[in-house]
């Protein structure tokens, strides 16, 4: 992770708020002020474009990923233990 040098005047967001504010960021959910710092902040430090990618590509993966159907055992299980919840 770059170091980065804080100029006068800035409002330097740092690595740690960056990370948890990288959620936000790749749901469009940052107000207009943060998202302006969190883009300042990509812009200048290599370690957390890094990261910024790396969480992008494991939640573009995620998407992409199937679940395979349950067998009939656990389905029927499953669904006898829904009705169980609903009363009846």
């Amino acid at each position: 992770m770059r170091l980065l040098r804080r100029r006068p005047g800035r409002d330097p967001l740092v690595c740690r708020e960056f990370v948890q504010l990288i959620s936000d960021y790749l749901e469009n959910a940052l107000p207009a002020r943060e998202r302006q710092r969190f883009e300042a902040h990509l812009a200048e430090c290599d370690g957390c474009a890094g990261y910024l990618d790396d969480v992008a590509r494991v939640i573009g993966s995620l998407n992409e990923a199937t679940l395979p159907a349950p067998d009939p055992h656990t389905r029927e299980s499953l669904l006898a233990a829904f009705r169980d919840l609903r009363g009846g």
